[in-house]
């Protein structure tokens, strides 16, 4: 099928009648490899004409053969999903599977799964629990007891064959470093591969030895897991090279810990790992998860990228696609730095809508911190829900004196639990006077812990404008308004000498500046 006929056949494929199993409405989804239609009951997935290098589906001799590809190995875990491989046909009333005539091309057909039990989705809104978690990690556990495995396959898991795949990475990626992925954060995550390699070569032979390295999944994201009836169903494996689905299991499982982490939920990737841990007996993949967290997310990244050069997209959808991609490498790059982290307790310092509590949930995001901030403790506090709009005038009710003592001793509560524990840890709070900050100052230093203060400025405009579109919007849990800023900024108090204080500008979209300049001190070359 070539890209010149696709849109025909695409269109032809949107209707009902071209299908075998009746249907009253098809939808077309699309990734960067894939269109997958979607029927009332069934999803008829048809490969794209493309070769990445590493995917190779020009020709409809390859798509065919990994048409069987896919429904011999998804079958591993879901049997009863994946029903054949089925032909498309050129008839007079355009390309379908129901009908006779030439055969144009071929697909995987399977039973569809409901949208509203996929794992990202329950992820996303929050309708999900530690237990259904362990039943997608004990999932895993006992199909990795049960892949397959050989020399052969054990030598996809050698540092040679690991480095081989990320210097095609690299390779694969240098289209973007003026888009998605920034070259300071590429030379990061470089830099780290090199240094872990040279490093944890032992690692690697070990895990050959001990039989780790099998015929796994390779795919295992939240976009790919349905939980139904306490079954977990993982779909859409790796088919189309081995070399990416030959891995050291903890690869496998450190997708799923990874997509958790950037969709908002360590506390989830934390309760799969110990369940896989539990069931599996693996505990020594625990020294090799962060590298593999970096290698999955630089690799989503990429993937996410590589959408981006089908002139097909939407707009905004492809606004989407680059930020998904920004955010996956930012994520890599994050992991990187996160055990040259000492122990620090970090507070933002400055006035309303100025970007802190912007900054403080890239900043928690990318280095996966604690992040405490003092609106959502103040009105729990006050038992409201954070997003309950207060309106009171400067420095009463909610906003009164003994309100924020409240609100910051219940900061300094959480931050001391997280440095009892070693944990570092962000305070998202005004922190307006040097009273508070030396509170907070004296106890880092009781933890032997670094106490950073990132003190932002913003535009009195873009401030003004922030405040705006957020009362515009509602559903905020910041009260902030332009005529209590005024007031605020007549007792605000910024930081002074000597005091450790990172100051930084916001502007608009300006978050991942503000990140890099503080991890240019944070971590200097």
């Amino acid at each position: 099928m070539s890209t010149t006929i696709a849109p025909h056949i695409l269109e032809s494929l949107r209707n009902p009648s071209a299908y075998p199993v009746a249907t009253g409405t098809v939808e077309l989804i699309q990734t960067h490899v894939s269109w997958l239609f979607l029927t009332d009951t069934y999803v008829y997935k048809l490969k794209k004409p493309v070769n990445f290098g590493f995917l190779d589906f020009s020709t409809r001799e390859l798509r065919h053969f990994y048409c069987h590809e896919e429904l011999r190995l998804n079958r591993r875990l879901c049997p009863d999903i994946y029903e054949r491989v089925i032909a498309l046909h050129q008839t007079t009333q355009g390309a379908s599977f129901a009908g006779e005539g030439p055969i144009i091309d071929y697909a995987v057909m399977m039973k569809r799964l409901p949208a509203n039990r996929m794992l990202e989705r329950l992820v996303d809104s929050n309708t999900i629990f530690e237990e259904d978690i362990k039943i997608v990690a004990r999932t895993i556990s006992e199909f990795h007891s049960e892949a397959a495995t050989s020399s052969y396959i054990s030598e996809y898991g050698s540092l040679q064959q690991v480095l081989f795949n990320w210097q095609e990475n690299f390779e694969q990626t240098r289209p973007f470093l003026a888009s998605t992925l920034p070259p300071g954060v590429s030379s990061t995550i470089r830099s780290y591969v090199d240094s872990f390699a040279a490093t944890h070569l032992s690692l690697f032979s070990e895990r050959i030895e001990r039989g780790y390295i099998r015929e796994c999944d390779g795919d295992i994201h939240l976009g790919n897991i349905c939980l139904m009836d306490n079954k977990a169903y993982i779909f859409d494996c790796i088919e189309f090279n081995e070399r990416f689905r030959f891995s050291d299991t903890a690869a496998d499982i450190a997708f799923l810990l990874m997509d958790l982490d950037f969709h908002g939920r360590p506390d989830l990737a934390e309760a799969a790992l110990s369940e896989y841990i539990k069931d599996s007996g693996d505990a020594g993949c625990v020294a090799l998860i962060p590298f593999y967290k970096v290698y999955r997310a630089f690799v989503r990244g990429k993937v996410e990228s590589l959408q981006l050069s089908d002139a097909g997209i939407d707009l905004t959808v492809r606004d989407m696609i680059q930020k998904r991609a920004v955010r996956y490498f930012r994520l890599a790059q994050g992991y990187c730095l996160r055990e040259n982290l000492p122990l620090t307790l970090f507070i933002t310092c400055g006035t309303m809508g100025c970007g802190k509590s912007t900054l403080a949930a890239q900043l928690a995001f990318e280095l996966g911190l604690p992040l405490y901030n003092s609106d959502i403790i103040r009105k729990k506090a006050a038992g409201l829900q954070p997003e309950t709009a207060v309106q009171v005038s400067f420095g009463e009710g909610l906003y009164s004196t003994e309100m924020n003592r409240r609100t910051y001793r219940g900061l300094e509560q959480l931050a001391e639990m997280e440095l009892t524990n070693g944990h570092s840890v962000i305070l998202d709070a005004a922190f307006g006077n040097s009273a508070e900050r030396a509170v907070i100052a004296k106890l880092a230093a009781s933890h032997n812990a670094a106490c950073v203060i990132l003190s932002i400025r913003c535009n009195r405009e873009e401030q003004r404008l922030r405040l705006l579109r957020r009362l515009s919007k509602g559903n905020h849990v910041s009260d902030g308004r332009i005529e209590l800023l005024d007031q605020q900024e007549q007792t605000f108090q910024p930081p002074v000498e000597p005091e450790n204080s990172i100051e930084l500008v916001s502007t608009r979209g300006s978050s991942d500046q503000m990140v890099d300049t503080l991890y240019s001190r944070l971590f200097p070359s």
